[in-house]
């Protein structure tokens, strides 16, 4: 039998416990909700899982992905996961950019939305609850994200499949193997730059010094190897490609033909002029 003494002291040590455990389910639960709120937000149903937490760009990255991308006021911007759509509304208040943000939290596009408002953007950038990978890329310029790795590996045959020229910038993620045409450390994190490159892989007759030359072209992104065959003889070349803008160098004694040239689907062209310098040569033919 327990006396009135040893039950109050009971009770109060009960009650000292479940009131410890309240505490600290309390701590651990603000201390969630401050790390990542959307982790909070998810689990009580407001938003759906997301692929990736929203962490924002610092002020600097976003300046140094406006930068890199070179975005201009002709340039329609795309931001894969915009959450407060702050590098959007950067790209339109400092470059006089258009564009769209997509993000899943609707908190989030929301008050987006209220700030493109406020700034007088309205007309010129749009936010929408949308899956970014629901969301057509064809309309960019430039598309800008701050997602995962394993997310930029899903996107990245979309991205190869966009228009020659599209920049992309990544903050501190970048695309495995498809080696970045730029990279700049902000606060210690990298800022990735991808220009698209045309398909030129293949064999092409090009006129350059009223010589014609053929060439056999390998390709590995903008990575581009191959060699040249100049009055019957086969020449290593060395190539650089950026987007549609091809440069072929060749060694001494052929210097003379290096060039220059704007890959379209199936010739080359004067960067200038618009002179056609060369087309795709036509397959060989099998025989019967």
């Amino acid at each position: 039998m327990i006396d009135e003494t040893e039950s109050g002291g009971f009770g109060k040590k009960a009650l000292g416990v479940v009131a410890a455990a309240v505490v600290t389910l309390g701590v651990l639960f603000a201390g969630v909700y401050l790390i990542d709120p959307n982790a909070v937000r998810e689990r009580l149903g407001i938003i759906p899982e997301l692929d990736v937490p929203y962490v924002s760009s610092r002020p600097p990255t976003v300046q140094a992905m406006v930068e890199m991308a070179d975005i201009g006021p002709d340039d329609y911007v795309i931001d894969l996961g915009a959450g407060d759509g702050r590098i959007l509304l950067a790209a339109a208040v400092d470059r006089g950019a258009s564009g769209l943000g997509v993000d899943l939290d609707p908190a989030l596009v929301e008050e987006a939305t209220d700030e493109a408002e406020r700034l007088g953007l309205s007309g010129r950038v749009t936010f929408r609850q949308q899956d970014l990978f629901d969301t057509p890329l064809n309309q960019a310029d430039v598309i800008t994200m701050f997602l995962l790795p394993s997310v930029n590996m899903q996107l990245r045959p979309r991205l190869l499949d966009l228009a020659p020229g599209t920049r992309i910038v990544s903050n501190r993620f970048d695309m495995g193997d498809w080696e970045a045409d730029g990279e700049r450390r902000v606060a210690g994190y990298p800022v990735y730059l991808w220009v698209v490159p045309a398909a030129v892989e293949g064999d092409w007759i090009v006129e350059v010094g009223g010589r014609e030359i053929e060439l056999s072209l390998q390709q590995t992104f903008q990575q581009v190897r191959g060699t040249a065959t100049i009055d019957g003889e086969p020449v290593a070349l060395t190539a650089k490609l950026t987007g549609s803008d091809l440069r072929v160098e060749f060694p001494s004694p052929y210097r003379g033909q290096n060039f220059r040239a704007v890959v379209r689907e199936d010739w080359l062209e004067h960067p200038d002029t618009a002179e056609v310098l060369g087309e795709r040569a036509e397959p060989e033919e099998s025989p019967e």
